[in-house]
């Protein structure tokens, strides 16, 4: 076998584990080999409509067998995985389809490819004429091994993330960026061949993928895939499936141990739990650790697949508040404006370097020597580091704030928000929400004494933005407070809206 990329894990978990379980939804479940045929199959379905090796294969739908089918079917063809965010707009879903140059498209009926974006359009399920089926696809392909030469150098998945200056941009992963990333995940987790992993979090995020499921399948073990959140949903998957390993951001496990079945739920499969997206409250955590479940946290970006630190459960009272220290073959320091690592206790920015980091983003060199610096990843996040070593995220050097797990960028939806005719100026800045950890508030400076209201302006935004996006809040000012450069002091906001 030919093929050292992620294309070839189908194959390799077939030949030795092929009876057991791999995948489990509402769909089915699935052998090993009966999940490798399936790719395979798949993999000769697209090479027949024209997918060659580095052409752009995007998907779009929820947790589902067929995300995992389509990732593995374009790796093993060397072609590029793009996965698409659900909860995105139609125009925002146009352009990453239009700047990654997708050929094709797998999407749920549910959620309509944008007219024009892909040659080919193919649909899970029922109830879409226009676009091909997914199943006859299959049944019509051929089922024999493809050994393409795949290299953990060669391009793999292309994951958009919410972009600064109003654009998302791609960040490119190699074969060898996830496979590392894995590795780390199996070091520092000791996930077991024998594993059931809950996959609730969302598959087209970085976490949700490569934490939890894509090491889980390395493994050998079992991965059960919900296409949404639900907390008395996942305590009742826990007991019926007997699931051992989740991942979750901490609105989730708030909302867990908030649930009505929480006391009585049986959690005896579940040794662990892993939480990353946002800080975690103390209280969260004191939550599970009451019922004898691990629970571990960390720090990552999708520009390192997405690992960078980690925080075991055997330190997660006493160094509640970390994030941890770097996983196994990752390194991170923390560093001042001239690039020399700080002192124990001061702040300063967070670097990263290692074999799980992006070589660039895609089709944006520049944007790509803006982020690297001999080598190191610069992550725009500020932390601080205590004397053993151990790393706190304390702010975002780029002024993105997280909302239930969530990266928002305030440039993007002031961008949008600019659009409307009665926006003079805009501002949007995170604030604290009991449910979702921050939410946006949107300070506008209207056109003129007649102008539209809050509830018009923000139904405006939901036109071309996905919800979460979406402020929960405006509020009306006759300026924004400006730096003598004109930058928007969103410091002095914040003090101003807290």
């Amino acid at each position: 076998m030919r093929d050292s990329g992620i294309g070839s894990w189908a194959a390799r978990r077939a030949r030795k584990t092929p009876h057991k379980t791999a995948v489990l939804d509402p769909g089915g479940r699935f052998t090993y080999a009966e999940f490798n045929e399936r790719v395979h199959r798949l993999a000769h379905g697209l090479r027949d409509l024209g997918v060659r090796r580095g052409d752009r294969v995007a998907y779009l739908g929820p947790n589902h067998h067929t995300f995992l089918e389509a990732l593995f079917a374009s790796g093993v063809l060397g072609a590029v995985f793009v996965p698409l965010n659900t909860r995105l707009a139609a125009p925002e879903l146009g352009y990453c389809l239009e700047d990654s140059g997708s050929t094709v498209l797998i999407h749920s009926p549910a959620l309509p490819a944008p007219a024009g974006a892909v040659r080919h359009t193919i649909a899970f399920g029922s109830g879409d004429p226009g676009s091909l089926d997914y199943e006859d696809l299959l049944a019509d392909a051929a089922a024999t091994p493809i050994d393409e030469t795949i290299a953990l150098d060669d391009p793999f998945m292309i994951m958009y993330t919410s972009g600064t200056t109003g654009r998302p941009k791609g960040a490119l992963l190699t074969h060898g960026n996830l496979t590392w990333n894995a590795v780390n995940v199996l070091v520092d987790i000791d996930l077991a061949s024998d594993e059931t992993t809950l996959c609730v979090a969302p598959l087209f995020h970085t976490a949700g993928l490569n934490m939890t499921c894509l090491p889980t399948l390395l493994k050998g073990g079992t991965v059960v895939l919900e296409a949404s959140f639900d907390a008395e949903r996942a305590l009742k998957l826990i007991e019926t499936q007997g699931v051992t390993y989740m991942f979750g951001v901490p609105v989730m496990f708030d909302a867990i141990a908030g649930s009505r079945a929480w006391a009585t739920a049986d959690l005896s499969s579940l040794r662990l739990v892993s939480c990353g997206g946002a800080p975690v409250p103390p209280a969260t955590i004191a939550a599970f650790l009451d019922r004898g479940v691990v629970f571990s946290q960390g720090y990552g970006l999708t520009e390192a697949a997405p690992g960078v630190l980690f925080l075991a459960g055997e330190d997660s009272v006493r160094k509640a508040g970390t994030a941890g220290v770097p996983h196994f073959f990752t390194d991170a320091r923390v560093v001042d404006a001239e690039s020399c690592p700080v002192a124990a206790g001061q702040k300063g920015e967070v670097m990263v370097s290692g074999p799980n980091v992006i070589p660039g983003y895609w089709a944006r060199p520049e944007a790509t020597e803006r982020s690297f610096e001999g080598g190191w990843l610069r992550t725009g996040d500020i932390a601080t580091v205590d004397d053993e070593g151990y790393i706190s995220i304390v702010d975002r050097a780029k002024d993105m704030f997280i909302s239930g797990g969530e990266n928002v960028y305030p440039a993007e939806v002031e961008r949008a928000l600019g659009e409307h005719p009665d926006v003079a100026d805009c501002a949007v800045i995170g604030v604290p929400d009991p449910t979702w950890g921050e939410a946006g508030k949107a300070i506008v400076v209207p056109t003129s004494a007649e102008h539209a209201n809050e509830t018009e302006l923000l139904s405006f935004l939901r036109r071309g933005l996905a919800g979460y996006k979406v402020p929960k809040s405006l509020e009306f000012a006759g300026e924004l407070p400006r730096s003598p450069s004109g930058k928007i002091l969103r410091r002095v906001l914040r003090e101003e809206y807290p």
